[in-house]
């Protein structure tokens, strides 16, 4: 079977980053985004959560997992296009 393609843990943490390091400073304190921005960054918290179930439930039934960093990268069994070994 091939790999289950699921994205990198490292773009949850990037995003995580962007909204409490600079979105959530942007609306300030008092702004009625700030609401959204903290439900926001719940629900981020709550997808990487729930890709970890998976994850683990990936690794119970002894299915492989691809980690991706972007979509431009080669689906397993395709050819890529060139070979200078740079990441999309």
């Amino acid at each position: 079977m091939d790999p289950i393609p699921l994205p990198s843990h490292i773009h949850y943490e990037l995003l995580l980053q962007l909204l409490e390091r600079q979105t959530m400073m942007a609306v300030g304190r008092q702004s009625p985004h700030q609401d959204q921005v903290h439900d926001l960054i719940v629900l981020l918290r709550k997808a990487l959560a729930q890709q970890r179930q998976l994850e683990e439930s990936c690794k119970r039934a002894n299915l492989p997992i691809d980690y991706r960093w972007s979509l431009n990268q080669p689906v397993s069994g395709s050819v890529p296009l060139s070979d200078s070994g740079s990441v999309a």
